[in-house]
């Protein structure tokens, strides 16, 4: 199965950390757990500050629904006040290579 990767990175927004982002993702985490295809999700922070959110759906179609679904049904969400939403950098990539 290839997996299809929603990576988005970004900044907190000014004022806020990491930790700030990660527990504005509550309800996100609660989202994406119900949406189809939803496998995993993964938040890391770079060294320089930079926030890493990878989430894995087994499709580009579940991807796409579930994305749309953050800025939709999840558009009052408490994490989007947690964002410099000029930092955003937003893609869906197909996995190349997968170990376990």
């Amino acid at each position: 199965m290839a997996e299809t990767l929603e990576i988005t990175t970004l900044r907190p927004a000014p004022g806020l950390t990491a930790d700030d982002f990660v527990e504005a993702n509550a309800d996100i985490d609660a989202y994406l757990k119900r949406q189809p295809g939803f496998l995993w999700r993964r938040i890391v922070e770079t060294g320089d500050g930079r926030m890493i959110d990878i989430v894995a759906y087994d499709s580009l179609p579940h991807a796409r629904t579930g994305a749309a679904g953050i800025t939709g049904e999840m558009a009052d969400s408490p994490v989007h006040a947690t964002i410099d939403h000029d930092s955003v950098d937003w893609q869906l990539t197909t996995a190349l290579h997968h170990v376990t």
